[in-house]
């Protein structure tokens, strides 16, 4: 009998061609590994029409890590038994499974890019580091891209089920904008959602639906904005194993702002405040990365205030991600979590200042400037977003603590705090923890009108976080 590997049949008896239009929500870095450029870190462009490539292994890679997560949890992995080695294939040692679904590169439109600086700050002068600047390219908000994906069904009803559940939850997470794409996903860059998904699933076990398959035939093909229903999968099947904490907080501006943009119109001030484009009008953000920077350096020193320098350290990298100072230093992804957000009206004004001499006290000559902070005016709010995946008690209690400094202008975001610009004001927050799939506890922070606070929820809890992070920290 000849047993050859080439007579063995997958026995695929449909094919299901989904597309769909991906919206990126904020600014995108897809990457060109290529530094030979003007800026530090350049965008992968096609190289024959210009246009923007989102390359299927990325958009693969995305989806299976959000698989496995959904199943199994944050930082755990599965078996060959698993939704997502199913659905995207295993490898072990000399043997593996080829993943039954294919995910096309996608070109998106010629890209508009915006210029971004990056810098390392100093925790203990708050200063930029020296030879520490980088610069980098990304693409705009608005952007998009036509994604496509074919899945091939087998056989056997049961491990059919398994592929589109899968493949359900998968896509689920892109429709709702749980799954980020490209650089820095976890400080805000690289959000993105569908618009509308378009499916259309052809049975191979009859010539008809062979020939629409060959032929390209869309005649059946269904569209909307559920794929859960397109693809007739039940979402009470869907468990999610993630666990997190997330906070939602809503500030307004204490005086003025100023998070320093590298790049703007030739005529503009010396300085001007972050903007990012949003459906072709120029934006005032608090970027993530500015955000996580000064969270960061205030949860370190509060740790090291508490405990010693060793503890604090092990706690802020856990948390935040290890600092890499040399190659044998192992990376690991933060599991903080923060946006970039638009802040609602403020009033953009130029001002004019100029360096003192401090011996004189008189100005000193050529060091006039201008800038363009944001100040705050009627209906000027700051909102973020700050998620903890499989949180700690002691990391929950440390973020309840930055909050409190963030909500009574103690921890100033931004440049220039030492003359009372990033002061914040807090109004409201809502806190959730997602302890296990069904226990979930929920909390809302206001300030009333009298200016005092008012808190809905379990309030022993809270302190008990806190509790339970100092009693760590100082042990």
């Amino acid at each position: 009998m000849d047993n050859s590997h080439w007579l063995k049949s997958r026995e695929i008896v449909d094919r299901i061609i989904i597309r769909g239009s991906l919206i990126l929500e904020t600014p995108t870095y897809f990457g060109a590994g290529d530094h030979d450029e003007l800026v530090d870190i350049p965008l992968a462009v096609d190289p024959l029409e210009g246009k923007t490539l989102l390359t299927g292994a990325s958009l693969a890679g995305a989806l299976r890590s959000y698989l496995r997560e959904y199943e199994h949890g944050y930082g755990q992995q599965g078996d060959k038994k698993s939704l997502y080695m199913n659905l995207f294939g295993n490898q072990e040692d000399d043997e593996g499974e080829q993943s039954l679904l294919i995910v096309n590169d996608s070109l998106g439109e010629k890209p508009k890019v915006e210029l971004r600086d990056g810098v390392k700050i100093d925790n203990k002068t708050r200063t930029a580091k020296d030879k520490h600047k980088f610069d980098f390219e990304l693409i705009e908000a608005g952007t998009c891209f036509l994604i496509e994906m074919e899945l091939l069904l087998p056989k056997e009803d049961t491990r059919k089920e398994k592929l589109l559940l899968g493949l359900a939850i998968a896509l689920k997470g892109l429709e709702k904008g749980e799954i980020s794409l490209g650089f820095r996903k976890r400080r805000g860059f690289g959000s993105c959602k569908i618009k509308e998904w378009n499916v259309c699933r052809y049975n191979l076990t009859t010539p008809k639906g062979l020939i629409n398959w060959l032929n390209e035939d869309l005649k059946e093909e269904k569209r909307g904005q559920n794929i859960l229903t397109l693809l007739g999968i039940n979402e009470s099947n869907l468990i999610d194993k993630r666990y997190l904490f997330t906070m939602n907080a809503t500030f307004s501006l204490d005086g003025s702002m100023i998070i320093r943009s590298g790049y703007d119109k030739t005529d503009a001030p010396d300085i001007v405040h972050l903007h990012s484009n949003r459906n072709g009008e120029s934006i005032p953000v608090l970027s993530g990365t500015s955000l996580a920077g000064s969270l960061r350096a205030r949860a370190f020193r509060i740790t090291k205030t508490i405990g010693s320098e060793e503890k604090a350290s092990e706690m802020i990298n856990r948390l935040f991600g290890p600092e890499i100072k040399s190659p044998a230093d192992k990376a690991s992804a933060s599991q903080l979590i923060t946006t970039e957000n638009e802040i609602t009206n403020p009033l953009n004004l130029v001002q004019q200042r100029i360096k003192i001499d401090r011996f004189t006290g008189s100005s000193l000559p050529t060091a006039l400037f201008d800038e363009q902070p944001i100040f705050e005016q009627k209906g000027t709010n700051v909102k973020f977003k700050v998620q903890i995946q499989k949180p700690e008690n002691a990391q929950i209690g440390l973020l309840l603590l930055l909050l409190k400094d963030l909500w009574t202008g103690d921890l100033p975001l931004g440049g220039e705090a030492s003359v009372g610009r990033g002061r914040l004001r807090g109004l409201n927050a809502k806190l959730t923890y997602k302890e296990s799939f069904n226990i979930q506890h929920v909390w809302e922070i206001n300030k009333k009108n009298n200016g005092k606070i008012e808190i809905v929820g379990d309030r022993d809890r809270l302190e008990n976080y806190v509790s339970d992070f100092i009693g760590g920290i100082a042990a």
